[in-house]
């Protein structure tokens, strides 16, 4: 009885670490979201200026 009542409570701390780590998986992943809006919100327009350059000097075969 109290090998199953132990296991009970590794079963359920498997389950809430693996909760755990699937949060934290979503937070970086909001995080690297935010970063890449604002890099384009304020680099956007230096990068079309040189991609629109490049593409102007190169003609496409």
């Amino acid at each position: 009885m109290l090998q199953r009542w132990l296991q009970r409570i590794r079963d359920a701390a498997e389950r809430g670490s693996t909760g755990q780590g699937l949060a934290e998986y979503a937070l970086i992943l909001a995080l690297i979201a935010i970063v890449a809006i604002l890099a384009l919100l304020f680099l956007g327009q230096a990068i079309s200026t040189v991609l629109s350059t490049i593409g102007a000097t190169k003609p496409f075969s």
